[in-house]
């Protein structure tokens, strides 16, 4: 293996090289694991253990385990760095799938799970999660705190990793300080390749699956799918195709697979038909969707179902897995992935974002024209061609300088530490011009400032070959800033987007999750100053998005 490690200005150490490892099949004895699990359970239950046209184990090792600081949604302060500090609740509804996570019961864990360092977990570019949030305290509403993705929240902004030459990713690691003694934040920031001129991509084969239910017939559904897709349509390649399923109590394909040149009327007619039914059978539309699909497959083109939904079955098959496992053998043997685009005020977040999951694809939600153009005329034709199939990432934790650590976010997409490089377990497939970020609460120990803190490790199918490759990406504790507020910008926006998510998930019931949060007008005061330095709109929109949920807390 050949590497190189350079240092930014910054103080991050960025990791480029290649390595090609490969461990099919590898297992453990998750049986012997769980038991194990039970009997620590027993013996310790007093340790309480949380693009478009994510405290415990004070006993000298590391765990992903918690933070708990105290106040409601307008901050306040508790816990600290000692070994007393409080740790931190798991969110209710969480799945654990990792050895980090064995132990709960009752969505809370409560007891640290056999002592290891290492953190897993499948690469997630979703960002439906944030855009529907906006849109509902636009409304004057909070969002649902189970709606509230922290990880979606981060990715919905522009990160400046350095990106790779080639195929594949780099990686970033940074991190600083928080304002409770000992803990600190650490990103880790994967990037592909930014997206070549629009005419080098390979050609698209996009079916839509568009829900044309009782429920479309709101303003902002239907009538904001058509003019989104109608503008689609004249941005095309010659040489891409499109068709069209609509559904609501049935599933129809209105056009079979065709190409753009010289079809783009018939493409526009059968758009401006879309007219809203009566029920929501989206099963029935996802499943003939695929069977589309399929039928007007196109070798060398990038296949894919991009499904326009507000996601609120009611009809037939209402369960992500029900569906896809229907569907599942188009998925594996062709490759196609599942692209969920959501609207509308009422929506169904938890289907959509777990189709996307199981779908090998991703989600965004589009709340207006504006949005739409982005999504289906910007995002959605850069985004078509894929970087890296399966791509999950492993940080490892040194125990000689981390006391505790946390994942922020990403719970349903945690893989099991010893699943990492087998190729057979899903994981995320990412497009060009992507950034992927996952921000991790750590505390490290108190007098051992300096030695080497984490090891970032991405792992990825080549879409084409389907041959593993690896990259890595190192911190030392020593490059840690003083503070998440004074450093670079992108650490400080993922902070931001980070504290708003944790402070919308509260429900009444936990305590604020993330070490030295600020309150809500503070926090509203950082994005606005961020903002105005870089003169960002989504910044902007961030901070008003703040200063409102502070209003009606």
């Amino acid at each position: 293996m050949k590497r190189t490690t350079d240092r930014t200005a910054n103080g991050t150490r960025t990791t480029r090289g290649t390595r090609t490892t490969r461990r099919k099949g590898a297992r453990t004895r998750r049986g012997t694991r769980r038991l194990r699990a039970a009997l620590v359970a027993l013996t310790a239950a007093s340790g309480l253990l949380l693009t478009a046209c994510n405290g415990g184990g004070h006993d000298g090792k590391a765990s992903d385990s918690s933070y708990e600081g105290g106040g409601g949604p307008g901050g306040g302060t508790g816990g600290g760095g000692n070994s007393d500090a409080a740790p931190l609740p798991v969110p209710d509804g969480t799945r654990g799938t990792d050895r980090q996570r064995e132990g709960e019961q009752d969505g809370r864990r409560d007891v640290a799970p056999d002592p290891d360092h290492l953190s897993t977990f499948a690469l997630d570019v979703d960002t439906a999660s944030y855009g529907y949030a906006r849109r509902t305290l636009s409304e004057g509403r909070l969002p649902d705190p189970s709606t509230v993705r922290p990880e979606e929240f981060v990715n919905s902004f522009r990160q400046d990793y350095e990106r790779p030459d080639g195929n594949g990713f780099t990686v970033t690691v940074d991190g600083a300080r928080t304002d409770e003694d000992d803990w600190s934040l650490v990103r880790v920031g994967l990037a592909t390749r930014s997206a070549g001129p629009d005419e080098d991509r390979p050609p698209a084969a996009l079916t839509f699956v568009i829900d044309v239910s009782g429920s479309m017939d709101e303003p902002g559904r239907l009538d904001l799918a058509r003019e989104s897709l109608a503008t689609m349509t004249d941005r095309l390649r010659d040489e891409d195709s499109v068709a069209i399923v609509t559904f609501s109590d049935e599933a129809e394909t209105v056009l079979p697979m065709t190409r753009l040149d010289g079809n783009r009327d018939e493409i526009h007619d059968a758009v401006d038909a879309l007219e809203p039914a009566r029920s929501t059978n989206l099963g029935a539309g996802v499943e003939t969707g695929y069977e589309t699909a399929v039928e007007g497959l196109r070798e060398g083109a990038t296949n894919r179902v991009v499904l326009v939904s507000d996601a609120l079955a009611n009809t037939g098959d209402t369960d992500a897995d029900t569906i896809l496992e229907r569907i599942g053998e188009s998925r594996r043997e062709h490759g196609i992935t599942l692209f969920g685009v959501g609207v509308g005020s009422d929506y169904g977040d938890a289907l959509m974002e777990r189709l996307a999951d199981k779908g090998d694809g991703h989600t965004v939600y589009v709340s207006d024209e504006e949005e739409g153009r982005e999504v289906f005329c910007e995002q959605l034709p850069r985004n078509i061609e894929l970087m890296a199939r399966d791509a999950k990432a492993q940080v490892a934790f040194d125990p000689a300088t981390v006391a505790e650590f946390r994942l922020v976010g990403y719970e349903n997409r945690r893989v099991a530490d010893e699943d990492f490089r087998d190729d057979d377990v899903d994981g995320g497939e990412v497009g060009p011009g992507h950034t992927v970020t996952a921000l991790y609460v750590v505390r490290t120990r108190s007098g051992a400032p300096d030695g080497h803190l984490a090891t970032a490790t991405v792992r990825w199918l080549d879409p084409e070959s389907r041959a593993p490759r690896e990259e890595s990406g190192a911190l030392e504790a020593d490059d840690l800033g003083d503070s998440v507020w004074t450093g670079g910008r992108g650490l400080a926006v993922t902070a931001t987007a980070a504290y708003f998510a944790d402070a919308l998930r509260l429900d009444g019931r936990r305590h604020r999750a993330l070490p030295g949060a600020p309150g809500l007008g503070e926090l509203a005061d950082h994005a606005a100053g961020l903002a105005d330095r870089t003169e960002d709109r989504d910044l902007h929109d961030l901070a008003e998005a703040i200063r409102t949920a502070d209003r009606l807390s």
